[in-house]
């Protein structure tokens, strides 16, 4: 991305200026901005923290310590489904730990890789609330619950036939 201050302020000047009425000052609105440059750009380069920091009239450090915080950022490029495994004790009691490591034999990646293909993205995460339900993930921050193999496979070929559904064909 060529950073441009404006992308974000020009392409969702509405939703920015709803944003901003919900809190008492600018500085307020910058988790909402950060989910937002992240659902524009797909993560949060240092071009897009700075920018969030404009809006919100904060500096660009404030943002990076924001951003390194929360585990629903991501400061790094990451696949266009972004599989977060709860790999906690509670989890791991339920077999999380194995189907994290057979997760990822299955798409051919290391611990916090992302596929060939640049669609999947895969890490492990300290508690996402659903003990009880484990092995469980979260893709885009969507939960899906008491996973084996052969439902993760079947939605993960379903991820890729609707990713491959999204892709413009030439002249489009």
């Amino acid at each position: 991305m060529i950073w441009s201050e404006a992308v974000l302020a020009e392409k969702y000047a509405d939703r920015i200026e709803k944003i901003f009425a919900k809190y008492p000052d600018k500085r307020s609105g910058i988790m909402d901005l950060l989910y937002l440059a992240q659902e524009e750009y797909g993560w949060l380069s240092e071009d897009a923290l700075r920018e969030v920091a404009e809006l919100c009239d904060v500096d660009p450090t404030q943002a990076h310590s924001i951003a390194g915080f929360y585990t629903m950022f991501s400061e790094k490029p990451k696949g266009k489904y972004w599989l977060q495994v709860c790999t906690d004790l509670p989890c791991a009691l339920r077999g999380a730990d194995q189907f994290y490591r057979d997760l990822c034999k299955y798409l051919g990646v290391e611990d916090g890789g992302t596929t060939e293909d640049g669609l999947f993205t895969v890490e492990q995460v300290m508690c996402l609330a659903a003990c009880d339900r484990a092995p469980m993930l979260q893709c885009n921050f969507h939960y899906f619950e008491n996973l084996d193999m052969d439902t993760i496979k079947t939605l993960i070929e379903q991820w890729r036939a609707e990713a491959q559904s999204n892709v413009a064909e030439p002249g489009d």
